[in-house]
């Protein structure tokens, strides 16, 4: 009698032990703990996209975003890396900064992503960057380009054109190609984006020779630019730098054409998008974006004409913005760099990855710096024309 209680106590002990250890007890409890870590050697490599696919933001996320997946196809049909395929991980922060920090937690937490590309926006990348800086998880944007970017810790990477490159080129192309000799700026002061973008404008303004005659403030989400703009009519500028989004770029042109100002709008790629000439209209003709990248197929090489191909093919006749061109980038730009280091481990790729150097992508040639700051050409200008964007000049940078 006594044998059989002491059989079923050791037996209910031995039952009690497996349950705990297939509940996670143990080296369970280790794992999950360790879950705010990407592990690396999954069957997959994840890369997560983060960006907006709703919201005022969506323009510049749903082509990034296409980009992306065009990246990972491209990939995987030549036969994966290491073994494996690239599956990108789809989140949408709906435009919102809150979210934006969320997001990049999600990925990295519940996903296990060993590389986030975005976001296209300078202010949410300023958001995501600490989080996965400490991480440590790859993050690189393809579109942020405003100050203060990579600062923020060494797995931190862009693929874009900067403004720091692109202002003072773009400056010096209006003056000696426009002669404009004295403009209005206006900032958008709830936009980190356009606030570091007008110092960049004004350094380079004032280098170049051409007077500031007014500056003026807005906010996004206004709607109302009577006041600002009766005060840039008063001073009657040659051209307007205008550094805020396209939603705002487009009402505030409106308002400039319906006072009788004649001067013509420019801006750098936060006014790239058709909400410019839904919001504009006739009113944006003539308003000139620079860029990274337009695809424009007589001048385009072999390997961004066959980008502009397979993208038309798959948009119904779309040709690519520079938002599809560097998310492609950026995937392409993390293989290659897992490649390299034969690893997937962000901490091995990270460091092949900051040693790219004349690196021919679908938008243009990349070397990163020291800094992990992108040396990138040529700047594109574009012009609306008819209600679209067109190539006005291209401005190799040396």
């Amino acid at each position: 009698m006594k044998k059989n209680k002491l059989w079923k106590v050791m037996s209910l002990m031995l039952v009690l032990s497996l349950v705990l250890v297939g509940c996670g007890g143990g080296g369970g409890e280790k794992k999950a703990a360790e879950g705010d870590k990407p592990a690396a050697g999954g069957d997959t490599i994840k890369i997560g996209f983060l960006g907006a696919k709703t919201g005022g933001h969506a323009a510049f996320g749903i082509p990034t975003l296409e980009g992306m997946k065009m990246a990972a196809a491209d990939v995987n049909n030549a036969g994966g890396i290491l073994g494996k395929k690239i599956e990108i991980i789809e989140e949408d922060h709906g435009s919102k900064n809150s979210e934006g920090a969320n997001v990049t937690q999600k990925m990295i937490t519940r996903d296990n992503v060993v590389a986030i590309v975005g976001d296209p926006t300078t202010a949410i990348t300023k958001i995501a960057a600490p989080i996965a800086q400490d991480k440590k998880v790859v993050l690189l944007s393809a579109g942020a380009v405003g100050t203060g970017v990579v600062e923020i810790g060494d797995y931190i990477f862009r693929d874009t054109l900067l403004d720091a490159v692109a202002a003072p080129a773009v400056t010096q192309y209006v003056k000696e190609k426009l002669g404009w000799q004295k403009v209005a700026v206006v900032t958008s002061m709830n936009n980190d984006y356009s606030v570091g973008l007008s110092k960049l404008f004004k350094a380079a303004l004032v280098e170049n020779g051409i007077e500031i005659i007014v500056e003026q403030s807005i906010q996004d989400g206004d709607q109302n630019f009577s006041a600002q703009v009766t005060t840039i009519k008063e001073k009657n500028p040659d051209g307007i730098i205008f550094t805020g989004y396209y939603t705002e770029g487009g009402l505030f042109m409106k308002e400039v054409r319906k006072q009788g100002i004649k001067a013509f709008m420019v801006g750098g790629d936060g006014l790239l998008g058709d909400v410019l000439m839904k919001m504009g209209g006739e009113a944006v003709e003539g308003s000139m974006v620079y860029c990274g990248f337009a695809a424009d197929e007589n001048k385009a090489g072999e390997k961004t004409k066959k980008f502009i191909e397979a993208y038309k093919a798959g948009n119904n006749g779309a040709l690519p913005d520079m938002f599809a061109a560097q998310g492609y980038d950026a995937v392409m730009l993390l293989a290659d760099a897992i490649k390299a280091a034969n690893s997937d481990a962000p901490e091995t790729f990270r460091s092949e990855l900051a040693k790219t150097k004349d690196w021919e992508g679908v938008s243009g040639t990349i070397t990163f710096q020291e800094n992990r700051e992108p040396i990138k050409s040529p700047v594109y200008l574009l012009e609306v024309k008819e209600g679209k964007f067109a190539v006005k000049d291209i401005v190799d940078i040396k």
